[in-house]
Formats: structure tokens, sequence, C-alpha cells
């Protein structure tokens, strides 16, 4: 596990945005800013309630509209302040940005092997770790007992592989993806972090996507 910093958040809670159309779709969203679709915006009144139950002192969130538009959700409950971080966005997906993985076999069938190859280099994609530089700082400073993080799929991904210390090629697949609305807790101990919970959330929660990657990385259909 890696080290805590002194001061900082005991408890985090990180939220994955409601639905999108292109969530829906299987395109891939990246770092273009597409709203939340009306499943979306469903889910996020549905869970926001358990996780106010949680007690968080601060909100920080991607300021990409589906996500602010999730965590206003939860703020309308516990009258918080949403602060929008821009180092919370997603991963940039180079020239995969936009497209769905077949549109982008088709377009860019050298880079797109690359990638799937797991090689981001040629497409441009932005690195796990490149992401976790960015992010990590952000989620760490606010110094509140709990923090509620609203993001994205492959942004939590990297936190959470950062703060437990997960290294090299396991940072793409030790831990399953994250569903649409659904939420990772991490508790702070002596000597790093802990994952209690991961792509939890209650079961109510409509078409939620469960284990798709679709802002991460163009996904296969199904």
């Amino acid at each position: 596990m890696s080290t805590p910093q002194a001061g900082g958040p005991q408890r985090l809670l990180l939220w994955r945005h409601g639905r999108t159309e292109w969530n829906a779709a299987g395109r891939g969203q990246g770092q273009l800013d597409v709203a939340l679709d009306d499943t979306g915006r469903k889910q996020a009144l549905l869970v926001a309630p358990y996780l106010a139950a949680m007690r968080p002192g601060a909100i920080i969130s991607s300021d990409s509209s589906r996500a602010a538009d999730t965590a206003a959700a939860i703020a309308e409950i516990t009258g918080l302040s949403v602060r929008c971080d821009a180092r919370l966005r997603e991963m940039h997906l180079g020239i995969m940005q936009g497209l769905t993985r077949d549109e982008a076999r088709v377009r860019f069938p050298v880079e797109s092997a690359a990638y799937e190859a797991g090689d981001a280099g040629p497409s441009g994609r932005e690195s796990y770790a490149a992401i976790a530089a960015r992010a990590v700082p952000a989620v760490l400073e606010p110094q509140v007992e709990t923090l509620l993080v609203v993001s994205h799929g492959g942004t939590i991904r990297a936190v959470l592989n950062s703060l437990l210390d997960v290294r090299g090629e396991r940072w793409r697949n030790a831990l399953g993806a994250l569903g649409n609305c659904r939420w990772s807790e991490l508790r702070r101990l002596p000597d790093g972090w802990q994952l209690i919970a991961h792509n939890t959330g209650p079961d109510l929660v409509p078409d939620d996507s469960l284990l798709t990657t679709q802002d991460i990385e163009p996904p296969q259909a199904g």
C-alpha cells in the first residue's frame, strides 16, 4: 500500500457519473463533454440519498457536465457545495475519442491493434500513470473526514490503483470496471489505504450498464 500523506481525507467515496447516451451506445467519451441521459439523471437521484447517508464532509467533481450534474444530485440533499476540478477529468482517448471500438478499428486499424494489445502510445491515449499524477493530489488535498469524489471510470481506476499501490501491467485489470453511478470506498490506515467496497450501490439503479468501460475506452459490443 502507498503511504498516505499527513492530513487529508480519512475515507474516500469515489462515485462514477450516471449514464450518458454514449455509454449506452458504446462510444468512447474520454474528455468530450457528453451530458447525462434520462437514465443517468434518474440514477443520480436514486443513488444520492445512499451516499448522503455516509455523511461526506465535502464534494469534489470533474468539471465534465456528466460528473458535475451527478454531483449536483447529492449537493441538493446535503447542502454542500460542489467544487469542480479539471484534474478529475476522464482519460483522454487520443484519436479514439468519440468512436466506438468498431469505428476505431476501421478508421485506425494499426493504432487500434496496438491499443487493444495494451500499447496506448500510437493512439495518443493518456496513460493511467498520467491520470494518477493529476488526480491523486486532487483527492488528497481536502481536509475532511469523508470526501466524495465524483469522476469517471478511467480516472477512478487510476486513483484506486495508485493508492492501493497496484503496479505495472496489473493497472489495467487488477480491479473490475465501475458501473454508471456505482462507487468505491477507501479507508486510510496508518500504513496505506484499504479498499472497503468496489463497484457497489443499490440494486434499484435502473439500467446501470454494470461492468462496462464505455467512457474508458471504446468497448466491445455487448
